[in-house]
């Protein structure tokens, strides 16, 4: 609850139009994932990972794409770095290929990946780049989900493991650290939806997952704080508001469940070392759900981080299943099909506003939800620093007869959301810095090649990189440290 109110109570926030300029020494920088721009998959030692065993799956990715070439980043690491260091932002987020480092998920690591990313750390620091690492964006090492993967406790061990022999490579030239990113899609949409990899459909299987993810940030923060006691860290959510598409009480109840599995499944652990009742009420029935629950483990995941990472795209609406034709016609929009991943068996259906632009992806596009949703962390569950750790969109982008690709679109999504930024340090937020996904067109997971969110585009079959005109817009609000009028 927010001051006495449901959160879906609360009023939208209208993005107010003042000065541009943000704060000094803010962060600005890019971010991608291993898996997706890595390629190289079998390069040096490199072990198997749940996408790349996934992604060969038939029909698990549009066109049967995978991530086996990606963006060639492996390989073409100088240039990309040339290329970061052109654009002029102050950071760069990056995610470690856990199989790179330990092919079957244990033992010794293995030297040659560790040299890729020394290479890259020091790449970046020459280009005066700082470079923040994200240890998981869901490149599970295949040996370890036959083993069970986030539905096995011996999984947080292992990632305890890899997570001390990346900090003792690295620790001396990183100092931010990013445990997860976005531990709801590894649970619900690999192990829920199978969407995702590893592709399983059991919630209980998800909510198990759900918590040994969240126990994997605990023991990975414990690790990080006895190897760099001076080290940043945080973990990245992918959090957004949830609201219901009228009054009435069955759309508020199926807005509360959904907020209850995006939202505060993670916020109230993290935060309030507790899990929502009403979800541990919801998931009873699924074994083995939350019975994988053991004294001590909330207070392991609730110990204090340094940050928190909001990734943001768009905002969910939703109503109750046997409401859809009085949301039909209130002149909401039911996508076909209609149980959007998020949505899962929580008896809610999502809906659109057919009056409010939405992404190549079919996300809605209100930039004033994300200063809700920050605004909303900050009175809610803590006062700390926060980074906008993702935010972007995909486009129907294009290669004009001239070379160039004038992506208006996008320029005026991350506008509007940067506003959206000044608004939540307006209105008492801690702000830290913010990082665009992503700095090159990459493996959109299931969607394949078919979603391009980079500021530079990538074709794929050459490797060529062209920027594109929101490039040159990044560049200049980074140098300006402000937003045109």
């Amino acid at each position: 609850m927010v001051g006495g109110r449901y959160w879906e109570d609360a009023p939208i926030v209208a993005l107010q139009r003042g000065s541009g300029a943000f704060p000094d020494g803010f962060l600005w920088g890019t971010k991608t994932s291993a898996y997706q721009i890595e390629g190289s998959v079998d390069a040096d030692g490199r072990g198997p990972s749940i996408w790349d065993t996934f992604s060969h799956q038939t029909g698990a990715t549009r066109n049967g794409d995978t991530g086996d070439v990606a963006c060639d980043h492996y390989r073409r690491l100088d240039d990309d770095l040339d290329l970061l260091a052109r654009l002029g932002a102050g950071a760069y987020c990056f995610s470690i290929a856990w199989p790179r480092i330990q092919p079957t998920g244990t033992g010794p690591a293995n030297e040659s990946g560790l040299d890729f990313y020394r290479r890259l750390v020091d790449g970046l620091l020459r280009r005066s780049i700082v470079p923040v690492v994200t240890l998981y964006h869901w490149d599970l090492p295949q040996s370890l989900e036959d083993a069970g993967g986030w539905v096995s406790r011996d999984t947080v061990g292992r990632f305890a493991e890899y997570t001390r022999i990346v900090a003792e490579a690295l620790g001396d030239t990183v100092s931010t650290w990013i445990t997860l990113n976005e531990p709801w899609c590894s649970a619900w949409l690999g192990y829920a939806t199978g969407e995702h990899a590893p592709g399983i459909r059991d919630h209980g299987k998800a909510a198990a997952a759900t918590h040994h993810l969240l126990l994997a940030h605990g023991a990975a923060l414990q690790v990080l704080r006895a190897t760099i006691p001076s080290a940043q860290v945080g973990i990245g959510l992918n959090i957004q508001p949830i609201r219901p598409a009228s009054d009435h009480d069955d759309d508020r109840a199926a807005c509360r469940r959904v907020d209850g599995n995006l939202n505060r499944l993670y916020l109230d652990p993290l935060f309030k070392g507790r899990y929502p009742d009403d979800m541990l009420e919801h998931y009873s029935g699924h074994a083995p759900g939350f019975d994988v629950v053991a004294a001590g483990d909330l207070e392991t995941i609730s110990r204090p981080i340094d940050f928190l990472g909001v990734n943001f795209y768009s905002p969910t609406t939703v109503c109750a299943p046997t409401r859809r034709a009085e949301a039909q016609a209130a002149g909401f929009w039911i996508p076909e099909p209609d149980h959007r991943a998020r949505v899962g068996d929580l008896n809610a259906v999502q809906v659109l506003r057919p009056e409010v632009s939405r992404t190549q992806m079919g996300w809605e596009i209100e930039p004033g939800a994300l200063t809700e949703i920050m605004v909303r962390v900050h009175d809610e569950y803590a006062t700390l620093p926060l980074y906008v750790t993702e935010n972007g969109a995909a486009f129907d982008d294009y290669v004009g007869p001239d070379g160039e690709i004038r992506d208006a679109e996008r320029i005026g999504y991350l506008d509007g959301h940067l506003r959206a930024v000044l608004d939540a340090v307006g209105a008492g937020v801690d702000v830290r810095g913010y990082f665009v996904w992503s700095v090159l067109d990459n493996f959109e997971w299931a969607h394949g090649y078919s979603k391009r969110f980079g500021l530079t585009w990538v074709d794929f079959p050459s490797g060529e990189r062209i920027p594109k005109a929101s490039f040159a817009w990044y560049q200049r609000t980074v140098r300006d440290n402000a937003l045109e009028p």
